[in-house]
């Protein structure tokens, strides 16, 4: 548990993803992540159907083959994405942080599978197949509880990150895991004590540049 005590905007403004600054070598106490998933089921669900499952690992081998799967797909994912100066030309701020953001993926993908624990939100969903078309009321249904954790975590003194590479190797993984086939993964979100905490609120666009009154 952290020292100060966050308020609800503090907490919601400085709960940010945490790659670099994940400590990889203090343990978890499960007590801890329990916690935070008992919060996390106050979440809503479509229905109240509460349909969510949570895979919790923490077992050194588990965690090192799923994250040899997230290392792979990351690997793939950054040789596919243009660089940032293309992406931003002339936006030297946006270009510098997203070279942070860069550097700092890089480093979660070498070592994720090192993360003391790994949470894997679930879906029950009917046959095992994703419906085609929208698909926001069915992951409507878990990512408010996701979020609910990482929120508590922080609160906890815990860093998180919400990943979802591993999904290119979402069998592979289910496999490993022993899942039944109608459950299917929503993200990969690795835990664990953070080092420091200088947490603040990032840089955005102005709202003024994203908000539509009535019409677009």
């Amino acid at each position: 548990m952290t020292d100060h005590v966050l308020g609800p905007d503090e907490l919601l403004t400085t709960t940010r993803s945490v790659r670099k600054r994940l400590d990889l070598t203090r343990p978890v106490p499960l007590e801890l992540v329990r916690e935070c998933l008992e919060i996390a089921l106050q979440a809503p669900s479509g229905s109240n159907r509460q349909g969510w499952h949570w895979i919790v690992v923490t077992d050194a081998e588990i965690r090192a083959r799923i994250g040899e799967y997230y290392r792979r797909s990351f690997e793939a994912y950054q040789r596919s994405r243009p660089p940032a100066e293309e992406l931003y030309p002339g936006d030297r701020d946006r270009i510098e942080v997203q070279h942070r953001v860069s550097e700092s993926a890089a480093y979660l993908g070498e070592r994720m599978g090192q993360v003391p624990v790994l949470v894997l939100p679930c879906l029950r969903v009917p046959g095992g197949e994703l419906p085609e078309g929208n698909q926001a009321g069915l992951w409507g249904s878990l990512l408010p509880a996701a979020w609910s954790y990482m929120l508590a975590a922080r609160a906890r003194g815990l860093g998180t990150a919400w990943t979802s590479l591993h999904l290119v190797y979402e069998r592979e993984v289910a496999e490993l895991l022993g899942l039944p086939q109608d459950v299917r993964q929503g993200a990969l979100i690795p835990t664990a004590y953070y080092t420091g905490d200088t947490f603040r609120p990032a840089h955005r666009a102005p709202l003024a540049e994203v908000l539509h009154l009535d019409t677009w």
